[in-house]
């Protein structure tokens, strides 16, 4: 018997050849007459014989035709969907548990957080916190850049979210390379999945090396002086240190992007500092809001404040000297400058906000 033939997905030919109605053959004698259960009439060649058919190309006009089914509806309109997610789910677990994975030269696993972490923040920047992201254009498609945010909220998930918002709005979802204090990788669990997110320790050597290599670089300048603001300080930026990133990105040739996030404030509304409980934690302050301590666990739940992130037209810096990375009043400058960009968008986005929540 002849093979069959395959009828590809994406045929559009008709199946009957020619796009015409099918002709039947009449069970009953005569030239003009109708077959049984027929809608229209045949016409008949002379002598009383009915047209044959014409063979597809590439068919064996001695084989007799089968009947040729129709194909089968995309797996995604069946609910194949969920076949085709449950065994990406098995596939990633058997990558995870036999270490088929690769990760880089400072732990960075982009599967994990592709497929995990981003995946498990996303609807807290989405649906919760209702993140608008601005003037993501002035980030670049390719090559090293630096992000200098402000730093807010009491917890770091400005950090978390500022992440978010570069990978899911960015045309060439970039991924965002956060650097860290020394705290978070001294805590359990949260050092090993900050460096399966990419986050690296907030050094002059590893953020020129991330740089040099390409990567989109976050850094936060103002830490814990930031984050552990009171509360009637909120959105006035802090010292920026000595400007360490501004001697980075000019030794990387990189570009140093402002950015000002609005909404993090608000989470948890710090009123209060427990210090002498923070020095026997060893954590740099311990907060009290007017939730936390006194709700216990349902006090750690954030506000839901709506967000907005605005990327400020970046500042190139590979115009300069090398020798350009060790001159202080160069990096005196330019700290000033990206400070006062970022101060000044954070007053005008406060100034367009409606309200905290909406």
């Amino acid at each position: 018997m002849a093979d069959a033939k395959v009828i590809p997905f994406d045929d559009d030919r008709s199946r009957s050849g020619g796009g015409s109605r099918p002709v039947r053959r009449r069970t009953g004698g005569g030239g003009g007459g109708r077959d049984d259960g027929s809608t229209a009439p045949v016409s008949a060649l002379p002598g009383g014989r009915l047209p044959e058919p014409s063979p597809e190309a590439g068919a064996d006009p001695q084989e007799p035709q089968r009947p040729q089914e129709a194909p089968e509806p995309p797996v995604g309109e069946t609910g194949g969907g969920w076949d085709r997610r449950i065994a990406g789910g098995l596939a990633f677990l058997r990558r995870r548990v036999t270490g088929d994975y690769e990760v880089d030269e400072f732990g960075y696993d982009k599967e994990l957080t592709d497929q995990v972490l981003m995946s498990a923040l996303r609807p807290l920047a989405d649906k919760y916190f209702r993140v608008e992201v601005k003037g993501i254009e002035n980030i670049p498609s390719d090559g090293g850049a630096l992000i200098v945010a402000n730093h807010s909220g009491t917890l770091p998930l400005d950090g978390l979210m500022l992440q978010v918002a570069v990978h899911d709005n960015h045309p060439a979802e970039r991924h965002l390379r956060l650097l860290a204090a020394d705290l978070v990788f001294h805590l359990p669990v949260v050092n090993e999945l900050a460096r399966k997110a990419g986050h690296t320790l907030a050094c002059a050597e590893d953020a020129q090396r991330l740089l040099e290599l390409g990567e989109i670089v976050g850094v936060m300048p103002e830490g814990f002086k930031g984050i552990g603001k009171p509360f009637g300080d909120r959105y006035k930026l802090q010292r920026f240190g000595r400007g360490g990133f501004v001697s980075t990105a000019l030794r990387a040739g990189a570009p140093i992007v402002p950015c000002s996030i609005v909404g993090a404030e608000e989470i948890y509304p710090m009123i209060g500092n427990a210090k002498t409980l923070a020095r026997l934690l060893g954590f740099p302050y311990f907060p009290i809001t007017p939730t936390f301590p006194w709700l216990g666990p349902l006090g750690a739940v954030p506000l839901p404040t709506k967000w907005t992130i605005q990327f400020g037209e970046p500042i190139p810096t590979d115009g300069y000297p090398p020798e350009a990375a060790e001159d202080p009043m160069l990096m005196f400058n330019l700290t000033d400058q990206v400070r006062e960009q970022i101060q000044h968008t954070l007053y005008k986005l406060l100034v367009q906000r409606r309200s905290v929540f909406f």
